[in-house]
């Protein structure tokens, strides 16, 4: 008994030790972390407030009026050349910036900060990053049909980057401190600080591990605190008073609302990945410079405008009475169809801006269709016809994000009322369900999909593109290296595979062969490949394995 006791009083001191050591080392570390999450979401909350700022500032230069929330109404008053004419010069604009900084002519948008967290250890490119906000400022200060969330996440993402590059730190920290960046931004452009942070996790991240939980918490926390103290504690939308549900009765109602989103956000994804095959196709052909098609683009817009002025900016002002009820039935519907139509003219025009704003605008125009429709067949078993309109707005936002999470609490944020709340829940639950198997589960992913980045079917479909082939391979001189004969031999008979390519390609080439390896080469055109090593199926795989063990240590620490 007496030895026994001993035993557990040693184990208990050894544990003790431990925990001091561990504490004494780690804890400051953890601390320094933190602190460094608290002071990136300080500065991603200011660059949020401050893209906003920017944006007012010139659009009050170009139209005369800084207020976001009102464009449309203040462009009923303006000329209608002047409407016209001032989105074909942001274009311009735009084209002449993505043309001389970019490589691709192409804006960066929340899909590349989604790729660089998962295939560039949380890094995002800086010099196109800089022409994207530039081009997306410019946009959305010129009338173009999209949200300033998506370029703000990417400003944020470039922060991050700095940060983790001058700090050279590993992947898992760097996409930590992303997500801390990202947090931050979306939390200060909607005060919704729950919301930020899940949306890291959910949308960024694509992972809820609890060593990243704290961390982005406090960043977004710091980028609410940004917001509040510049805009004060106040919601982006002012919404009428509470609303119940009739329960039991209604329900049933948002789960077809819920239906109704989940295609008009497949409508609106595809509307945009269409007009974008449409207007590639049409540069291709004409051979027109990277600079004329936003300018074209802008045209289009602008000419839409001078009939629609409700589809041009951010649309907050046509949410908001979405959302209050203040539009009839017609005109409910008609704004929505002409939303989709000028988000894609813009986003396929590549002009720059998200794709939040515009599916919240959507989905309340939806939403409050389908409540004028409900509410008026069945009047004494249905509540008010705008909390259609919130849980629509919800709905599409959520299945066109692949957000169903944030996106709610986003809502829920918004009211602060329970009821409402669940209407939303359902809505969102039905639409994500059913666009998720419409699409590559979301909007960005889809995008990825689209440039053959494969991250919607999760790590196993991705980290094999991670690995070249020349650093997997066994060289000439290495240990247990290929016999250079049989290497040769397998050339002859054409089965090898290039230096640059990844395991992506090379391991089904070598399930297919049924081969122990395969030689790599480097080949250049009109010459004969030249040996560079060998691929062996075992080395394949032994890399996989880690990455996809050192993933899963990753997600589940």
């Amino acid at each position: 008994m007496l030895s026994q006791l001993r035993n557990q009083i040693r184990e208990t001191a050894t544990r003790f030790s431990r925990g001091w050591d561990l504490v004494r080392h780690k804890a400051p570390s953890q601390l320094q972390f933190w602190f460094i999450a608290l002071m990136l979401g300080i500065v991603s909350g200011f660059a949020a407030v401050s893209f906003r700022a920017a944006i007012e500032w010139l659009q009050a230069l170009v139209y005369g009026t800084p207020n976001v929330n009102a464009l449309h109404s203040f462009a009923v008053t303006l000329p209608w050349y002047w409407v016209l004419v001032i989105p074909v010069l942001g274009g311009m604009a735009v084209g002449l910036i993505l043309q001389h900084m970019t490589p691709d002519g192409r804006p960066r948008s929340v899909a590349d900060v989604i790729e660089g967290a998962a295939i560039n250890d949380g890094r995002v490119e800086k010099k196109a990053g800089l022409a994207s906000a530039l081009c997306s400022w410019i946009t959305l200060s010129t009338g173009g049909s999209t949200g300033r969330e998506g370029p703000v996440v990417h400003i944020a993402a470039m922060a991050s980057s700095w940060v983790a590059n001058a700090l050279r730190v590993d992947g898992v920290t760097g996409r930590d401190l992303l997500g801390c960046a990202v947090a931050a931004a979306v939390s200060a452009s909607f005060n919704a600080p729950i919301a930020g942070a899940l949306f890291a996790l959910e949308v960024i991240l694509r992972h809820f591990a609890l060593h990243a939980f704290a961390p982005i918490v406090v960043a977004s926390a710091a980028g609410t605190v940004i917001n509040r103290l510049v805009y004060g504690d106040v919601t982006e939308f002012i919404l009428p008073g509470t609303t119940t549900v009739e329960f039991y009765l209604e329900l049933p109602a948002f789960f077809i609302l819920g239906l109704v989103c989940g295609c008009v956000a497949v409508v609106m994804m595809r509307a945009i990945f269409f007009a974008d095959d449409v207007e590639t196709k049409l540069q291709n052909q004409l051979g027109l410079p990277y600079w004329m098609r936003p300018a074209v683009a802008g045209l289009l817009l602008g000419g839409l405008a001078i009939f629609f002025p409700h589809i041009i900016g951010v649309g907050y002002e046509t949410t908001s009475q979405a959302l209050t009820g203040n539009l009839p039935l017609y005109e409910a519907f008609v704004f929505a169809v002409l939303k989709v139509l000028a988000v894609s003219l813009t986003m396929a025009g590549r002009m720059g801006g998200g794709i939040f704003s515009p599916a919240l605008m959507v989905g309340a125009l939806t939403g409050l269709t389908f409540g004028h429709i409900a509410t008026g067949f069945f009047p004494e078993y249905s509540s008010a016809f705008t909390l259609y309109a919130l849980a629509g707005m919800g709905a599409v936002a959520a299945a066109v994000l692949g957000a169903p999470i944030s996106t709610t609490l986003i809502v829920f944020e918004l009211t602060g009322d329970w009821q409402t709340g669940l209407a939303v829940m359902v809505s969102v639950s039905m639409s994500t369900a059913l666009a998720s198997r419409m699409v590559d589960r979301s909007f960005f992913l889809t995008q990825l999909e689209r440039r053959n980045v494969h991250l919607a079917a999760g790590p196993q479909a991705y980290l094999l593109a991670m690995f070249r082939v020349k650093g997997v391979m066994r060289r000439p001189m290495d240990e247990n290296a290929a016999d250079e004969q049989a290497c040769f031999d397998l050339m002859e008979q054409g089965l090898y595979v290039p230096a640059e390519a990844t395991l992506e390609t090379a391991l089904p080439m070598l399930d297919r062969s049924d081969l122990t390896f395969l030689p790599v080469v480097i080949k250049e055109e009109g010459k004969p490949p030249v040996l560079q090593g060998a691929l062996f199926h075992v080395d394949a795989l032994k890399a996989y394995n880690q990455a996809l063990a050192a993933t899963a240590e990753e997600e589940h620490s």
